[in-house]
């Protein structure tokens, strides 16, 4: 009743009779969105990797871990740290040191219906277990006739380090990308390589992932769980106009420097991150080249039956109308890599080296005032 008279105003009128009318309803407070926005996370590269692997394990119990100290330990690079607790020794398999043995193991449960990921420590030792790659994960669905499927993702840290010596030094995407059947992508930044690994677990073709060792501990967001990229997509990361860069994994970041000097010189290049290594992404190579009619490509793999001599072929045979200038390649040095840190940095591309070739292909431009 007490509500209920609150409610209810009397109104007096001539006759004195109290006449009960609604009192006006109070005006709502706005109601607080529920869409929560998602703030945005950044962590280092190694961790979003390590993010990738736990998630996909936990969706899907087929996923498997198996490598050189990729349990107890959590790998070499602490990719795998921690999820032995959580899915069991058997989930995350610690191996002897054979990479040939384990790398046709998990080929063989791939086979089973798995889905194994195959850590080599270091990308080099992998040449070890090159015949189960080729011969085996590159080959079996064709050879099977479609009976077998091998959804494998082989991973590991690669690349030029900080004096690693010349066997710890290995880029391995020249001797890979001639076998039939296998898939290559290379990751770059913290976002792209949780985004890509977990497309590289889901998918059905066995697929070699590489990871640059001196990129584990960059910074930057990362993406949720949902979040998964196109393996076979390029990523134009800077727009331009008088030059398409074409590069892939730590060279982005050597290019991306490159790409800073040039525009205080007045240059507008157009850097382009492959990431799919094979097949390349035609159409967004395509579309950059008849934007810029020039090209440049820069890897840290050697010069010799490297990507860059794949890619600059491709090019040159299908886009020889579109271009202005002959394609140019920098690369590394055919020579195994030197421990002494100077020998090392002049065996690889450097940013200066970047801005020089743009500068000659390009010709002289205006630079812009400070």
């Amino acid at each position: 009743m007490l509500a209920q008279r609150q409610g209810m105003r009397g109104l007096v009128g001539k006759a004195g009779l109290k006449a009960a009318v609604p009192r006006p309803a109070r005006m709502a407070a706005p109601a607080r969105s529920r869409v929560a926005v998602q703030a945005k996370r950044e962590c280092f590269m190694w961790e979003a990797l390590r993010e990738a692997l736990d998630e996909e394990m936990e969706k899907d119990p087929a996923v498997c871990l198996i490598g050189e100290d990729v349990g107890h330990y959590g790998g070499s690079y602490k990719v795998s740290l921690g999820l032995h607790k959580k899915f069991g020794d058997l989930r995350v398999l610690d191996t002897p040191i054979c990479e040939n043995s384990f790398m046709g193991m998990g080929i063989g449960a791939a086979m089973t219906g798995l889905r194994p990921i195959i850590e080599g420590m270091n990308m080099g030792f992998l040449l070890l277990a090159f015949n189960q790659i080729s011969n085996n994960a590159g080959m079996l669905h064709y050879t099977s006739g479609g009976q077998y499927k091998t959804p494998v993702v082989i991973r590991g840290p690669g690349g030029v380090g900080k004096q690693l010596g010349a066997e710890h030094s290995q880029r391995l995407e020249s001797y890979f990308q001639s076998i039939p059947g296998v898939q290559l992508v290379a990751c770059s930044t913290v976002h792209n390589s949780k985004a890509l690994l977990k497309a590289a677990i889901r998918s059905d073709n066995p697929v070699v992932f590489f990871e640059h060792v001196l990129l584990y501990n960059v910074k930057g967001e990362v993406g949720g769980r949902d979040d998964v990229q196109c393996l076979e997509q390029a990523e134009v990361v800077r727009e331009g106009t008088d030059i398409s860069i074409f590069t892939y994994s730590r060279m982005r970041y050597v290019v991306m420097q490159a790409a800073a000097e040039l525009e205080k010189k007045g240059y507008n290049p157009e850097v382009v991150d492959l990431i799919s290594l094979k097949p390349f992404d035609m159409g967004t190579i395509a579309a950059s080249v008849r934007k810029t009619r020039r090209v440049l490509i820069v890897e840290e793999c050697m010069k010799t039956g490297g990507i860059g001599a794949s890619l600059s072929a491709v090019i040159s045979e299908s886009l020889f109308d579109e271009l202005d200038h002959q394609v140019l390649r920098l690369s590394s040095q055919d020579v195994p890599t030197a421990y002494a840190y100077e020998l090392e940095a002049a065996t690889i591309v450097q940013p200066s080296q970047v801005v020089q070739m743009v500068e000659s292909a390009v010709g002289p431009r205006m630079a812009l005032a400070a």
